[in-house]
């Protein structure tokens, strides 16, 4: 006699480890941009074997004028980044602070936000020319308003209870400032330097391929001028790379400093 559905023995589900999907899916495309150009599906000419660009990848990594490239690089993102931060955190916590200055302001926010920095990069040129001022410009002035932006949700969802609790005990506006306004907007803040970091290093290369100042994008604008494809690949892998790295960073360093919020302890919990 057959025995019921219900009872049967089942087969375990095959289970694949949470870390490891993120490096089966880098392998699958690797795999793919080393099949596809060898069987002819993409144009080997315009698309090399992934291996190739690896190999020439290796073989950058020992050249000064690579790891020059990358420090300008750098040095763009960093500055427009710290600068668009030392400008939209206070900006944001003041304007968040006052609803009758932010009603005033909102429709000036709203109508410079949506502009595209690449659209400024004739602006940039005129006034700093085609050096190092021109890009940290563009890359600061995409990254405060994803601050700014950040910053004014984090101080305007402060709980109401809260402000008036610290009101009844006698808090001043600094005190409240400091003991309940900053901590609710610290999560809000950290996430937009986050998104600030990627916007930042996205103009400033932006910036070094349509400017010519110096940094990764330029080396791959010579690279593409010079008909050599595994070096612009590798160079726009090493620019990817970058970006995985600095977000990673942030990630961490936002889990250290927000380990007291509900959100990273229940992440925590669910890990």
């Amino acid at each position: 006699m057959a025995r019921p559905a219900a009872v049967r023995r089942r087969r375990p589900a095959l289970r694949v480890p949470d870390w490891l999907l993120p490096w089966a899916s880098v392998l699958g495309v690797l795999v793919l941009f080393e099949v596809l150009p060898r069987i002819g599906v993409l144009p080997r000419d315009h698309f090399p074997p992934i291996s190739e660009t690896l190999s020439t990848l290796g073989e950058e990594l020992g050249e000064a004028g690579f790891w020059e490239a990358v420090g300008n690089t750098l040095q763009g993102w960093a500055l427009g980044l710290g600068i668009a931060a030392g400008l939209a955190i206070p900006i944001g916590i003041v304007i968040g602070s006052s609803r009758l200055l932010y009603r005033a302001l909102r429709g000036v926010i709203e109508f410079l936000r949506p502009i595209p920095s690449v659209a400024l990069i004739p602006l940039a040129i005129l006034i700093y020319g085609t050096g190092l001022e021109s890009k940290v410009f563009l890359a600061a002035f995409a990254s405060f308003w994803q601050l700014l932006v950040a910053t004014l949700y984090g101080v305007q969802d402060v709980d109401p209870v809260a402000t008036d609790t610290a009101r009844s005990f006698g808090f001043s506006r600094v005190q409240r400032l400091f003991r309940v306004t900053l901590p609710s907007a610290v999560p809000y803040i950290a996430t937009g330097l986050r998104i600030a970091s990627a916007v930042s290093l996205i103009l400033t290369v932006t910036a070094e391929l349509v400017i010519g100042a110096p940094g990764l994008g330029r080396s791959i604008n010579l690279a593409r001028s010079g008909g050599n494809e595994e070096l612009m690949y590798a160079l726009i892998l090493t620019t990817g790379i970058l970006g995985v790295l600095l977000n990673g960073i942030f990630l961490r360093a936002e889990r250290r400093v927000l380990r007291w919020h509900p959100s990273q302890r229940s992440g925590e919990a669910g890990a």
